[in-house]
């Protein structure tokens, strides 16, 4: 694809140049800074002055004046110039000789005393342009001589030339570039790359020198352009490689020359011009009759036989900027980090910026969503360039104006998609994906309030689960923008969360309650109810606590009462009081059983009133079932059996109100037998358990529950209770006439269960004689284990007692054989005095002490006064 990157400008007209002569042509020509040297075909050098002329349209001219002309004397072409600025002498090759001739008076120099400034047999010449010799007031060249397969180097100062390396080559090399110490051949068959300085070479590729005119051209350091068969342009650097891909011109090319970054080539009819980052034709521009393509120091300039002009190059920016017009953009993007080496740094990183988000632009455009982002990522897009594409997105305070020049050429996001509303469709869900990924990155630094403002809004707009968790996050949206957004599309739950974040935890309240009364329309949670219930448990604000909670009670007591019963305790924050909660509560008959649960069960609160109080409600609740009629015997159960275990479980509540409470009903039977446990009465509880209710089961585990955290001489103790009971029951009922079997057998079973927490020798006595022993094997059989386990434990305990004992009088008799050294200086180790008298007393390790401070020791030691008020214990 095309591009104008070239302009063809005329600098020297044919008018100027040969007037009325029409045999004169032009043979060469050379450039050093404004001064213009041309070679003709009658043995003339014409030397001009060029000046560049820039019109009030920015287009460039040049204007060229004639300062001398002069003849050489020779009437053959002169085949080649070359200017040596230092020496102020150019260096001309005609009729096969190489002289020197004066750069200002065009007059041939002298040769010096005893040296030559002539060079003959010579069919072509180069200058090096990175010389190896570091006199600045000597040229080195490159010399193919016509009588031999040789290359010679000279050395040309401003009056002489001196030999200084002669190397051979397989053929007759036609044509010779030269750098450092490489020189890049084109000999009869083929290219090579030459070392004189070592005589290593290279072959490079074949090429027919006689069927077409070969060129090797310099154009970088230890670097060349070759014309190769096919058409191609190759590159080939110092060591043979091609770093480059080749460019592919005419067959027919005569000439070649670089102008970074592009390639251009001279055939008989065109100039073509190929850029070296992508090898594409870039440019083609009809020229015909040419026949010279030179560049100097930058400026390449073409010659037909008759005229010269100028290829002047159009700047880098405007080409750029054309190919983005064209939306050639990875064209446009490869040309500028291409110009990276011609720009000055600071200006290209500016430069380089604009052009990816100019790019990213168009690729947006063009709906090339990944790559736009990438673009603008690279280019470092200030991201309110592409929120302002979107009315009404940037916060109204907002100061951001648009880049001038502008990136794009889009007055809006309608403009850019003409009402197709899909297309507007897919550009807002392009921005919701780049503002989710740059709004905590340094993209964002700077306009994080206008980024996340215009977040929200199209959250809200395009219906986004994303919306929650950007206000549920830490945000910088302006309450003043998003307020009526939110509302407009019905996000009220939403507006709630940024009022909570912005502070204003009430109106978030208020309006979150009109939406459960019904009264405002939003589908966004349907638990909103449990959401502003839990709100209220978190909110460290006690007004609005008790402001809400009348409302939250209304609508479900159970689940509002969460409000003081899920409150986390933090001792950072004051927290509600528990008698306040529950006198609030007294209303709320169902929530206020719910916190004291709270309270009793779960927070384990040790207060004697919420205990009872919890006690009461359960025990009303039983109350109130039994007094139904029908009872829901599944109710029933559960509350009883919630009020039981609060009876045994707790310590706390007034036993004697409770049991007042269940005297004078029945069904209670169990609950009373639980109360006199409480209260220690275990025989009238047992009474009830056994005679009352027949629950021997019952009655065994609240044995076992009675004695819990007793030690095993009080369990024993409350089973030979039980064991009484049965067996007087058992002569009671048998005395009367009545049946007994029962509870005979209740307390066989209790014998065999438990049979090691009973004292045997005490049961055996008590037994009736009429139990026969095989009923009793069980129970006697575990009592003998558990007789000879006890018997044989405390033998064992005896054993290490003695040893204990033996090994302490060995220590002791150890100490006694060691002297205790005691004097006036030495102190007591308790009290820290000196010792007055021998009598002392030995500590552990030999340590002396007064006799006095061991027996302080001793009264005031914890042990011993233990031991002093023991006398109420057994």
């Amino acid at each position: 694809m095309s591009v104008k990157a070239f302009e063809l400008v005329p600098a020297v007209e044919r008018d100027l140049l040969m007037g009325d002569k029409a045999r004169i042509n032009i043979e060469c020509i050379e450039c050093c800074g404004k001064h213009l040297y041309l070679g003709t075909n009658d043995c003339f050098i014409h030397h001009f002055l060029l000046d560049e002329v820039t019109s009030s349209k920015g287009k460039l001219t040049y204007s060229a004046q004639k300062l001398l002309h002069k003849y050489l004397g020779l009437k053959k072409p002169v085949a080649e110039l070359r200017a040596a600025s230092a020496l102020e002498r150019l260096i001309v090759l005609c009729d096969g000789v190489v002289f020197l001739v004066d750069m200002v008076t065009l007059e041939n120099v002298p040769s010096a005393a005893g040296g030559g400034a002539k060079i003959r047999g010579v069919t072509a010449f180069c200058i090096n342009e990175n010389p190896v010799n570091g006199d600045p007031f000597c040229v080195e060249i490159g010399v193919l001589s016509s009588k031999r397969r040789t290359v010679q180097i000279y050395m040309v100062y401003e009056d002489r030339v001196q030999l200084v390396k002669e190397v051979s080559t397989p053929e007759q090399p036609s044509a010779v570039s030269l750098d450092g110490y490489f020189l890049c051949l084109a000999l009869a068959t083929q290219y090579m790359i030459l070392n004189y300085n070592t005589g290593a070479s290279q072959d490079l590729f074949p090429y027919n020198s006689e069927e077409r005119r070969p060129i090797v051209k310099r154009i970088g350091r230890e670097e060349f352009l070759l014309a190769a068969p096919g058409g191609l342009g190759m590159f080939a650097n110092a060591e043979g490689v091609s770093q480059r891909a080749p460019v592919n011109w005419s067959e027919s090319v005569i000439g070649a020359a670089v102008c970074f970054p592009y390639v251009v080539a001279l055939d008989e009819s065109f100039i073509t011009i190929h850029s070296m980052l992508d090898q594409q034709l870039k440019q083609t521009l009809s020229f015909r009759d040419g026949h010279i393509l030179q560049d100097f120091e930058g400026k390449v300039i073409l010659a037909s036989t008759k005229a010269v002009y100028v290829l002047v190059p159009l700047p880098l920016e405007r080409q750029i900027q054309d190919l983005l017009a064209s939306h050639r953009v990875e064209e446009a993007l490869i040309l500028t980090e291409g110009a990276q080496r011609n720009i000055p740094k600071d200006k290209f990183q500016i430069l380089h910026k604009r052009i990816l988000q100019q790019a990213g632009f168009i690729q947006f455009g063009q709906l090339q969503f990944l790559e736009a982002k990438e673009h603008f990522r690279k280019g470092q897009l200030d991201v309110r360039e592409l929120i302002s594409l979107y009315p009404l997105l940037l916060p109204a305070s907002s100061s951001f104006t648009r880049c001038h020049p502008p990136l794009h050429e889009f007055a809006d996001l309608n403009h850019l998609a003409q009402g197709d509303q899909e297309k507007v469709l897919r550009c807002k869900k392009f921005l919701i994906s780049y503002l989710g990924e740059v709004r905590s990155t340094e993209v964002a630094n700077g306009c994080r309030e206008d980024v996340d403002t215009a977040l929200l809004k199209l959250y809200a707009e395009q219906d986004h689960d994303s919306l929650l968790d950007l206000l549920a996050s830490e945000n910088s949206c302006l309450l003043a923008d998003s307020v009526p957004w939110l509302e407009k599309y019905h996000k009220y739950f939403a507006l709630g969360l940024l009022y909570h974040y912005n502070g204003q935890d009430s109106a978030a309240l208020q309006l979150w309650i009109r939406v459960v009364d019904g009264d405002l329309q939003d589908s966004t949670r349907s638990d909103l109810y449990e959401y502003i219930v839990d709100f209220l448990c978190s909110c460290s604000s006690l007004d609005l606590v008790w402001k809400y909670a009348d409302w939250a009670m209304r609508q479900d007591p159970t689940i509002g009462v969460h409000i003081f019963t899920k409150r986390p305790v933090s001792k950072d924050r004051s927290d509600l009081n528990p008698d306040d909660v529950i006198t609030y509560l007294g209303k709320h008959s169902q929530a206020l059983l719910l916190y004291l649960e709270h309270l009793v069960l779960e927070r384990r609160i040790q207060k004697e009133k919420f205990h009872t109080h919890l006690a009461v409600l359960y025990l009303e609740r039983v109350l109130s079932l039994l007094s139904q009629s029908p009872t829901s015997e599944e109710q029933l159960s559960r509350a009883r059996e919630r009020l039981q275990a609060l009876l045994r479980e707790s310590n706390l509540y007034r036993v004697q109100f409770l049991l007042g409470k269940t005297e004078n009903c029945e069904q209670l039977l169990l609950e009373r037998a639980t109360l006199h446990g409480k209260l220690e009465e275990h025989d009238k509880a047992l009474h009830i358990l056994v005679h009352k209710l027949r629950d021997f089961p019952s009655a065994e585990a609240f044995c076992i529950w009675a004695s819990s955290s007793r030690d095993s001489a009080y369990r024993q103790q409350l089973f030979h209770l039980l064991l009484g009971v049965y067996l007087d029951g058992n002569q009671t009922a048998a005395a009367a006439g009545g049946g007994s079997g029962d509870l005979e057998m209740a307390a066989v079973d209790l014998l065999n269960r438990h049979g090691e927490v009973f004292d045997a020798v005490r049961v055996l006595r008590i037994l009736p004689e009429s139990w026969s022993l095989q009923l009793l094997r069980p129970f006697l059989g575990r009592a003998v284990r558990a007789s000879m386990h006890a018997c044989r434990t405390s033998q064992i305990a005896l054993g290490l007692s003695h040893s204990e004992n033996l090994q302490l009088l060995h220590d002791r008799l150890k100490e006694r054989k060691k002297p205790i050294f005691v004097s006036e200086k030495k102190g007591c180790h308790l009290c820290h005095n000196t010792f007055s008298e021998p009598d002392v007393v030995c500590l552990p390790g030999g340590v002396p002490v007064h006799t006095h401070c061991v027996a302080q020791r001793v009264r005031d030691s914890p042990t011993k006064r233990q031991l002093t008020n023991s006398s109420n214990h057994t």
